[in-house]
């Protein structure tokens, strides 16, 4: 009756799946209690089966019964067929380069706080939770970016909108993975408190598009130069022939909250901690920080491109630890994978950590290696970039994925260029577990760190 259900556990899954992946092989099947689904770990197929979304794939219904149930308005990461297609235009035209780019004074700001406080700490020798206050870095920069508000979490310890961006992060993984849907006939505490937290959520969403479209009427002008994400979005919703309105302006402002945090936050702490443990990569990206970068809080456009080392960083922590671990995909229609039919309505659970972790695709695949990502390494090859996927692949890949890459570059500057790095460590000295929840993070770390000496350490050689 449980099938394999009691071999797995939420927070471990994904673990169990690229385990089973490496016994059974690419393709196989598994009963996780009344529902059946095809674990996929072959690189090449999983590209093709993520390039054939929307028409041949979409996302399970399972996850967006929950959002229905949870009263979520669907933003372009869940929305199917002509809805999605309504949204593209309106969601990639408010994250097009050249509108993020806009955006880095206010990135910048946050990330001067984030050098403020942990100043405090450094100068106090006090140990700073960095699982923690890369949250509210995450939260500071999505609320400002996106819709223009200051929260300041950074300075104040925390928000009441970040507890709530928590609460429900956790109630949708929780529902998303549970083998029955439980809380329709046991409302426990958790599901009272998610109930909550929805409906504060919401009041708050609403109150971003409505401040978004009072300074649109106050400035007209702003439409065609958005001072933030959310006013992008609400011009493009207002354009002729869209078929959009407030309805999925909100849905991608909830989406852009709850999934702009976890995510960022997630890769920089793991970023952080194998930086930590590899001094040579955590000295050239440091170097390059402080060669490029000289003053955070006028960084410029330019300078955030010219990280090239730092981004190779990210990048490699995102192919070791990546934030989706797996990507669970359902068939809208017959299709062939491995020679397998499967037949309308198969789950499909894409593991995409196997690949980019084989011997057979990169030398010394199991080490930090930042430089293969430079021109010219092993990462950069069209096999390697095929089976790495930190952003998925095809029409439906992560819209905000160059602004990610830009909060992760502000937040390293912000790290490499003031202070030297002593220790990124989990609970007991121990190699952090991974934890799953909305994404995969690490367990909570906690850094130490020293003042920077200007002029002292800023050579390799030194």
């Amino acid at each position: 009756m449980l099938g394999s259900a009691l071999q797995l556990r939420p927070r471990t899954i994904h673990r169990t799946m690229e385990a089973w992946s490496r016994q059974y092989g690419p393709m196989f099947r598994v009963r996780l209690g009344t529902r059946e689904a095809v674990v996929l770990a072959d690189a090449q197929a999983i590209g093709a089966v993520l390039r054939d979304r929307p028409d041949g794939f979409r996302r399970p219904g399972v996850t967006a019964e929950v959002t229905r149930e949870l009263g979520g308005l669907p933003g372009l990461t869940l929305a199917e067929d002509d809805d999605w297609r309504r949204q593209r235009r309106m969601v990639m035209q408010a994250f097009a380069p050249g509108f993020v780019k806009a955006y880095l004074p206010r990135l910048a700001q946050v990330g001067v706080r984030l050098v403020a406080r942990w100043r405090q700490a450094a100068m106090a020798g006090q140990p700073i939770p960095l699982s923690a206050d890369l949250k509210r870095y995450a939260v500071d920069v999505v609320a400002g970016l996106a819709f223009g508000a200051d929260v300041d979490t950074v300075n104040a310890g925390t928000s009441d909108l970040q507890d709530h961006i928590d609460t429900v992060l956790a109630g949708v993984a929780r529902r998303s993975l549970a083998p029955l849907p439980y809380w329709r006939w046991l409302p426990l505490p958790a599901e009272r408190r998610l109930a909550a937290s929805v409906t504060a959520l919401q009041g708050a969403i609403d109150g971003f598009v409505a401040s978004g479209r009072m300074a649109l009427a106050a400035d007209p002008a702003l439409r065609a130069r958005p001072a933030n994400l959310l006013q992008a979005l609400i011009a493009a919703a207002d354009e002729p022939g869209s078929g959009l309105g407030d309805a999925e302006v909100a849905g991608n402002v909830a989406t852009m909250l709850i999934a702009g945090e976890d995510t960022t936050a997630s890769a920089l702490a793991w970023t952080a901690w194998l930086l930590a443990r590899h001094p040579a990569a955590l000295c050239r990206a440091r170097d390059e920080v402080r060669a490029t970068v000289p003053d955070l809080a006028r960084i410029t456009p330019a300078q955030a491109d010219a990280l090239d080392y730092v981004e190779a960083c990210a990048l490699e922590a995102m192919r070791l630890k990546p934030p989706a671990p797996f990507i669970p995909l359902q068939a809208l229609r017959e299709r062939t994978v491995l020679g397998v039919t499967l037949p309308p309505g198969t789950l499909l659970w894409c593991v995409l950590r196997h690949a980019s972790v084989d011997a057979a695709l990169l030398a010394c695949a199991a080490e930090f290696r930042p430089e293969r990502w430079l021109p010219g390494g092993d990462a950069t090859t069209p096999a390697a970039r095929q089976a790495i996927l930190p952003f998925g692949a095809g029409a439906r890949a992560c819209p905000g994925r160059y602004l990610a890459l830009l909060e992760m570059k502000v937040a390293l500057a912000a790290l490499l260029g003031h202070f030297e790095l002593d220790s990124v460590t989990a609970a007991g000295g121990a190699e952090p577990a991974e934890v799953l929840g909305f994404v995969m993070a690490p367990a909570p770390l906690k850094m130490t760190l020293r003042p920077r000496v200007p002029g002292a350490g800023d050579l390799s050689a030194a």
